[in-house]
């Protein structure tokens, strides 16, 4: 009789040390997740410098790492070279000729148009001549004919040229002149597009979780070389009962305990999973709903964010606020 009175205060005191020792019924079982931004350079090359270490809290814009790019800056200077070429062919299909040819054929125009002047007085006299019996013969008029129609085609032609010689290029030669100048200022920019890339900086603000390669290895085109964790990028995600889920919804609020500190941290529910973390092997009986659970998540503002670490086990309490 004296055991079974022992055996049965030993079940009751085991009941009861088990019920101390479980956590409160509205508290949910988490974690703390962190979604890294990974920073690469889309071109291959040694890594030159990296300019910051693990656990370093960076600021937007603050350089990050730089890949060597001596290949990058010569393509940029050919492309820069090659633009000014381009302009410079575009500027002169824009003009005549020089100044020294234009005056040259004006020299020449000036000579054709005295030259026509004695031509035309030749003619007359010729002409004239002709109207005198014996004092001149049909060929000597037709000569001086044939001289001054040269003398004008010749005058023609030169005011022609010079008016050429004052214009620029055709009007296709001078778009196909301004194409290649825009398609030069598009390798320019590529070049420069290429020589920024191998220096990359923060897009956030954060902590540098991770730095994946040294100084001094070769990091292939797109691999991160750090990974960056900025406060906003940090949640909790918890696991609650299918039960509990129905009374849940995102904006609501939620409590966030860790071990060994009284500390609660707030954040907000941001969403919730629509699809149950387990499934029972056969349908959703009454008896097997309670093994399902759905997985919540919080955020939090970035100056509470900054004080979780990824992978913390966590207790949450959804709802109003409560102390530990």
């Amino acid at each position: 009789m004296r055991n079974g009175t022992l055996a049965t205060l030993a079940l009751l005191l085991a009941g009861v040390m088990a019920a101390c020792s479980e956590k409160p019924t509205d508290l949910a079982q988490g974690y703390v997740e962190g979604e890294f931004v990974y920073v690469a350079s889309p071109l291959a090359g040694m890594l030159e410098t990296l300019s910051v270490h693990r656990g370093q809290r960076v600021k937007t814009g603050d350089p990050l790492f730089a890949l060597e790019h001596a290949a990058e800056v010569a393509a940029r200077d050919e492309a820069e070279r090659r633009l000014a070429v381009g302009r410079a062919n575009l500027e002169d299909a824009k003009k005549g000729k020089r100044p020294t040819e234009i005056e040259a054929i004006e020299a020449q125009l000036k000579q054709a148009r005295a030259a026509l002047a004695l031509a035309e007085r030749d003619y007359v006299r010729q002409s004239n001549l002709q109207k005198t019996p014996g004092a001149a013969v049909e060929s000597e008029v037709d000569r001086a004919r044939s001289a001054r129609d040269q003398a004008r085609q010749r005058v023609t032609e030169l005011e022609a040229e010079l008016e050429t010689a004052r214009l620029g290029s055709r009007a296709d030669q001078i778009a196909a002149a301004e194409a290649n100048v825009r398609a030069l200022e598009a390798m320019l920019a590529k070049a420069d597009w290429d020589l920024s890339q191998k220096r990359q900086a923060a897009s956030k603000a954060g902590l540098v979780f991770d730095t994946l390669y040294r100084e001094g290895e070769w990091v292939p085109a797109g691999r991160p070389v750090v990974a960056l964790l900025p406060p906003e990028n940090i949640k909790v995600r918890a696991f609650v009962p299918e039960t509990r889920i129905g009374g849940l919804h995102p904006g609501d609020p939620a409590q966030v305990t860790l071990d060994g500190t009284t500390e609660v941290f707030n954040g907000t529910i941001s969403y919730i999973s629509p699809k149950a973390e387990y499934t029972p092997p056969v349908i959703y009986s009454q008896g097997s709903r309670d093994k399902l659970v759905f997985m919540v998540e919080a955020v939090f503002d970035p100056a509470t964010a900054a004080k979780l670490n990824p992978g913390q086990p966590v207790d949450v309490r959804f709802g109003a606020n409560h102390a530990r």
